[in-house]
């Protein structure tokens, strides 16, 4: 397992839209992926989950990626976060 904290940057936080764009890349990987926010872990890979958490514009989020591609499938992960995922 590896994992990463890191802070969502886009002002309106990990809506709708960074949502579907987090969870398009995040299923071309084999491997699990959590987020962890406030000490709740949610599964990386199900939008209905991240939408649900509300997760806002400065919140600390840690990333956590489990199975064969785990490396890559975080690299992507967090480059799309730090990206504030292009707005």
């Amino acid at each position: 397992m590896v994992s990463k904290t890191t802070k969502i940057t886009n002002e309106m936080g990990f809506h709708m839209r960074p949502a579907n764009q987090f969870v398009t890349a995040m299923t071309k990987y084999s491997s699990d992926v959590n987020l962890i926010v406030n000490q709740k872990t949610i599964n990386g890979k199900s939008i209905m989950n991240i939408m649900a958490a509300a997760i806002k514009c400065g919140s600390e989020i840690t990333v956590e990626c489990n199975g064969s591609d785990e490396q890559a499938m975080l690299d992507e992960a967090i480059a799309l976060i730090e990206s504030g995922f292009g707005e």
